[in-house]
């Protein structure tokens, strides 16, 4: 499943991909199917939450915190490696204090796994790749088959 970054839709791109770009059932605008995390507001990230039929990986961020800013590739990443099983969001938490403050953030970076539309398990500062991938995907199964990754 992949997220439109135009209009939050969900679309079912099936396997193999079909040649030619894939665009939004919804908007028709092109779909990215990269993985890579997607910038959301306050309202996106609630709607995706609630409508994501895959685990979400929310990064909460700020452009002055060096963690963060050292995260953004390991996240890249992470999406990447799992594009359309994991949908991976990022909110800047200067733009969107209220966002931040209704989901208790007291510090960041914070990443908070949700799964079925609820948190299933948040864990604060910069992690190597293989223990945030490990630790989301373990969060976002309940220990089930991604913990082994």
């Amino acid at each position: 499943m992949f997220r439109c970054a135009s209009c939050g839709a969900f679309n079912r791109v099936r396997e193999p991909r079909p040649p030619g770009q894939p665009t939004c059932g919804r908007c028709q605008r092109p779909l990215d199917l990269s993985g890579r995390p997607q910038e959301v507001d306050g309202e996106a990230l609630w709607r995706a939450v609630e409508a994501s039929p895959v685990p979400v990986l929310l990064d909460l961020w700020a452009p002055w915190c060096g963690p963060c800013r050292a995260a953004a590739p390991i996240l890249d990443a992470v999406g990447r490696a799992h594009a359309g099983r994991l949908l991976v969001l990022k909110l800047n938490t200067e733009e969107q204090p209220q966002a931040a403050s209704q989901l208790g953030v007291r510090g960041i970076p914070t990443f908070i796994v949700f799964s079925g539309g609820r948190e299933v398990s948040r864990r604060s500062g910069l992690m190597p790749r293989p223990e945030l991938e490990r630790w989301a995907l373990s969060s976002a199964q309940g220990g089930g088959p991604w913990a082994s990754v």
